[in-house]
Order: structure tokens, then C-alpha cells, then sequence
């Protein structure tokens, strides 16, 4: 595939996510719930992986395993997500953007469509490993899909067991320390990251598999230090106080470690 092939592609994904995006947000005007955001990019992610493992030049075992891994994992996700949005309040997060920008509907369109250059980043994997040209049943193929279903697995019992902790009334005010959760506050954005790399292995022996690292780098930056676990701790100590300050002393934030012993 020539480079004008894979600008094409990328803009044929980027036009689907812009025009998803507006209809995602002109959707929330109605609903008033901006998490639906977040579903969209888990869908036009989906729609990527399936676009480029058609696409893809390569081999068929990389285009059809990212095509299907991605779009499993994109719509996994989604579910997971829709499930939350349709039955729980706004996500802090965006209750904090509605407030902050005072509902300034100019940059909530500007911020969905800012969503359409993080699929671009985030499903340039996709595209890279669907043009591996190793035929058969590679070594990386292999680990890539272990990988793959190891982190896949690790993030759907994470979700699961908070899911449960969450439904017990019994435990409300309080902060999950149960399973994955006792080693790590937040074991859903470890295994998400790990997922990643799943791609990088499966893009080894493709042009430009170097800058398959570019996604899972992105997304620690992502879930370390921009939307995901400042936003969400700000919201838990909000919500659940000095036992939530004592789970930070106790668990580490996001490499599964055994806890502290905190007195």
C-alpha cells in the first residue's frame, strides 16, 4: 500500500468519525449526557480495525486478526459503556467540563470533534499490522493474540467486579478493594494500556511497526496524567472522602502491586 493509499484510508476513517462525532453531540443536546462521546469513539475505533483489516495489504492472518481483535475489543468496550451511561448520571468528568465552560455548546462540539484526531492516533496500529506481508502463523501473531485475550479478560473482570460492588447497596460511600482492585485503584486502565501492545506485536515484520508504540505511549499519557485517573481520583475523594485518600496510600495507582500496609 503507497502512502496516498494510507492517507486515503485515514481519511476515509476521519470523515466516518467527524460525521459520527456531530451526531454524538447533537445527541447529547437532547439527552443532556456528554458520555455518550465515548461510546462513539469505542464504535468509530471498531469501524477502523474492520476498515483497514479490509483494506490492509498484507497477509491475511494480520489483517484478519486486527480486524477482528480490534473490532471485538472497540465493541466490548462500547457495550461496557452504554450500559453505564443509559442507567447512571453524567460522568463527572464531563458534569465538570459542562460546569467549567459554563454549557458552552460551541466547545462541547469542539471538544467531540477533537475525538476524531485521537481514532486517527489511536487506530494507526490497526493500520500498520494490517499491512504485515507475513503469511501464515507468525510467532508475533500468536503472542499478539494471547496478549490480547490476556488483557481483554483482565479488563472485562475488573469492570465485572466493580459492577457488583457497585450494585450492593450495602457498599455505598465506599471504595472497592475487591479482586484486581485490591492491587491496583485502577486495574481497567492497566489492562487497557497492556491491550495495545497486542497490535505492536502483530504489526512486527510491517513497514513502520515502530510507530505502532505511538498508540499505547499515548494512552498511558492518556489514563495517567490527562482524562482518565486525575479526573476520576478528583471525583472518588469528592465522593468517598478520607477512605478513598487511604486506598491512594494503600494501592498503587496503576501497575498491579500488593498493597501497602498503611496504620
Amino acid at each position: 500500500m503507497t502512502t496516498s493509499d494510507m492517507i486515503s484510508d485515514l481519511t476515509v476513517v476521519a470523515a466516518f468519525s467527524s460525521i459520527a462525532m456531530a451526531l454524538t453531540w447533537l445527541w447529547q443536546l437532547k439527552t443532556r449526557n456528554a458520555g455518550f462521546v465515548d461510546i462513539t469513539w469505542a464504535c468509530c475505533l471498531a469501524f477502523a480495525a474492520l476498515f483497514y483489516g479490509a483494506r490492509g495489504e498484507g497477509a491475511m492472518a494480520p489483517r484478519l486478526l486486527t480486524a477482528l481483535l480490534g473490532a471485538i475489543w472497540a465493541f466490548r468496550l462500547a457495550n461496557h459503556l452504554l450500559a453505564r451511561v443509559l442507567h447512571e448520571p453524567e460522568d463527572g468528568r464531563y458534569k465538570y467540563l459542562r460546569t467549567h465552560w459554563k454549557d458552552n455548546q460551541i466547545k462541547f462540539f469542539l471538544f467531540f470533534q477533537a475525538q476524531t484526531v485521537l481514532i486517527l492516533l489511536f487506530s494507526t496500529p490497526f493500520l500498520i499490522a494490517a499491512q504485515n506481508p507475513q503469511a501464515g502463523m507468525q510467532w508475533n501473531y500468536v503472542a499478539g493474540f494471547l496478549l490480547w485475550l490476556i488483557s481483554l479478560s483482565g479488563e472485562t473482570l475488573a469492570d465485572r467486579q466493580l459492577a457488583n460492588f457497585r450494585n450492593d447497596s450495602a457498599n455505598r460511600g465506599k471504595t472497592c478493594r475487591v479482586g484486581l482492585w485490591r492491587y491496583s485503584r485502577h486495574p481497567n486502565y492497566f489492562f487497557e494500556w497492556l491491550h495495545w501492545f497486542g497490535y505492536c506485536l502483530l504489526a512486527i515484520g510491517a513497514p513502520w511497526a515502530i510507530y505502532t508504540l505511538i498508540a499505547p505511549a499515548a494512552m498511558l499519557v492518556t489514563l495517567c496524567w490527562v482524562t482518565g485517573i486525575p479526573f476520576v481520583e478528583a471525583q472518588s475523594i469528592r465522593s468517598r472522602g478520607d477512605d478513598y485518600r487511604r486506598y491512594q496510600r494503600e494501592t498503587s495507582a496503576f501497575f498491579p502491586w500488593f498493597p501497602k500496609i498503611v496504620s
